[in-house]
This record gives C-alpha cells, sequence and structure tokens, in this order.
C-alpha cells in the first residue's frame, strides 16, 4: 500500500519520523513535504496529498500541522475526500470504519509522537464498515450539490 504524507512547518518533525516508523512497517511512502522547518503554507500541502489520493496515485493520506484542523479543512475542499481530524485511537478508527475516511489529519503540537504512531497504525488497520455506505452516498451527494 502506498502512503501519502505531508506536513506544515508545526509538524515536520512528527512527519519525518512518521514517514520512518512507516517505512519500518514495509508501507510505500511517498513524502510531499514540507522538508524543512521554514514557514509554509498548509493548504499547499492538503491539495498535493489530496489530489493524489482521488487520483487513485496513493491509497491514502496522512496530514500533520500544528493541530490538524487546518489541514482537515484544506484537504476536504479536494472532491472525493473525506479528511478526519483525528486525535486518539478511537476517532482513528471510526474515521475508517464508519467514515471511511481516506485522508486523516494529526496535530503535530496536539499529539506525541507516540501517540500519532499508535494512530496511524490504527487507523491503517482499520476496515470500512459497508453499512454506513449510504451515509457514505450521502456525503458524495452533498458534494456533488454544491460544486
Amino acid at each position: 500500500m502506498k502512503i501519502g504524507i505531508a506536513s506544515d512547518h508545526a509538524g515536520f518533525d512528527m512527519k519525518q519520523q512518521l514517514v520512518t516508523h512507516l517505512v519500518e512497517k514495509g508501507y510505500e511512502v511517498e513524502d510531499f513535504g514540507t522538508h524543512t522547518i521554514d514557514r509554509v503554507d498548509y493548504p499547499d500541502y492538503a491539495k498535493l496529498v489530496a489530489n493524489d489520493v482521488v487520483n487513485g496515485h496513493i491509497a491514502c493520506g496522512i496530514l500533520v500541522c500544528g493541530t490538524g484542523i487546518g489541514m482537515s479543512i484544506a484537504a476536504n475542499k479536494v472532491k472525493g475526500i473525506r479528511a478526519a481530524l483525528v486525535y486518539n485511537e478511537l476517532t482513528a478508527r471510526l474515521a475508517k470504519e464508519h467514515n471511511h475516511a481516506n485522508i486523516i489529519a494529526i496535530g503535530g503540537r496536539t499529539q506525541t509522537v507516540s501517540e500519532a504512531k499508535l494512530i496511524v497504525d490504527t487507523y491503517l488497520n482499520a476496515h470500512k464498515e459497508s453499512r454506513h455506505e449510504g451515509r457514505i452516498e450521502k456525503i458524495a451527494k452533498i458534494e456533488e450539490e454544491n460544486l
């Protein structure tokens, strides 16, 4: 499975450690940046990952900014994206199972690296539950109505 990951400057250190963690777990990882701690604008990086998810170039995405809020908002502007701000193992699991999230956003300033690793592992090991498909279709319909 190929996973895309990106951060802004506030999430850079955590992103770097998550990349190492994912590679050690055997995942193929595409790092969309940022590649330094210099100030950048998170929407630019959220868009890169989101576009590759909807185009099928990567299976899912992980975004890290200070709180995860900005990244999740920006990613959700891309049609077909269901980005979830997750902050523990439960929200990570339910984001996949119930909401079929194809991107998760994590706060580099609100979670520890250890917590983030558990969150990512939980999300990646969870499975979409088909009983929620009707709700996912309603979300897609809202998206179509508001183009």
